[in-house]
């Protein structure tokens, strides 16, 4: 993390992945929830306000040990080579903005998810390979990683909607509710063009692309159950 550019940021706007799963997720009233890639707790602090009992996992000891003061346990190790164990049972497991940094996010997600309680539910959220832009990039042949954003430097997997379904399907997972995020243009653009024509373009943007999700949508938000479960999750 850079002193004066944090890597990982909370992203508070209404139609960022972080608000779509706060809102999904609702009051935990002491609930069980287990934080994936929970990176200096910018998810857990929300959460365990909200009423969760969060444990947390972070592969990075700098931001495991500056997020464990926002939930009940934090588990330093890299789930390229580990999994906890014992450590459930759990009502939900969040995989937000994760999967995408493992070597074999489907072994994760398999070996994870046995530690959800019987009526449990996963929310998971991956940017979009096959973004407009992104497309736009390969027509001019050019596939540059960045600091941050669907290129990423750390990202070691890439999905789109089809491949994210069949990756789901593959874990054992039935999909519950599937929606996509605009292109986050708060953090595009610079604060001083933070008016109120952004909220307007932003608000229009998020619904043409829940609409056009396979090609615009920006990050593709998932919740999903086991496919042996009889019950659904209750979300709020």
């Amino acid at each position: 993390m850079s002193g004066t550019s944090p890597r990982y940021v909370l992203k508070p706007d209404p139609h960022s992945s972080h608000s779509v799963i706060l809102r999904w997720l609702g009051d935990g009233r002491g609930r069980r929830l287990l934080d994936v890639g929970a990176a200096d707790g910018l998810l857990s602090r929300q959460l365990t306000e909200r009423g969760w009992r969060v444990t947390a996992i972070e592969g990075d000891p700098v931001l495991a040990q500056a997020g464990a003061r926002h939930c009940e346990r934090m588990i330093t190790l890299n789930l390229d080579r580990e999994i906890p164990a014992g450590e459930g049972p759990f009502d939900v497991i969040v995989y937000g903005d994760v999967l995408e940094h493992l070597v074999d996010p489907l072994r994760v997600l398999v070996e994870l998810d046995r530690s959800l309680a019987p009526a449990g539910f996963v929310v998971i959220s991956v940017p979009n390979i096959a973004h407009l832009w992104i497309r736009l990039l390969l027509l001019v042949g050019r596939f540059d990683y960045l600091d941050r954003g669907i290129l990423d430097h750390s990202h070691l997997r890439f999905f789109t909607e089809r491949s994210l379904r069949a990756m789901l399907a593959d874990a054992g997972l039935s999909i519950e509710r599937f929606t996509a995020t605009p292109a986050p243009l708060y953090q595009i653009l610079p604060v001083s063009w933070h008016r109120g024509w952004v909220n307007a373009t932003h608000a229009i943007n998020a619904v043409i692309a829940r609409k056009v999700r396979r090609l615009l949508g920006y990050q593709f938000i998932v919740l999903a159950h086991p496919k042996d479960n009889a019950e659904r999750p209750g979300v709020s």
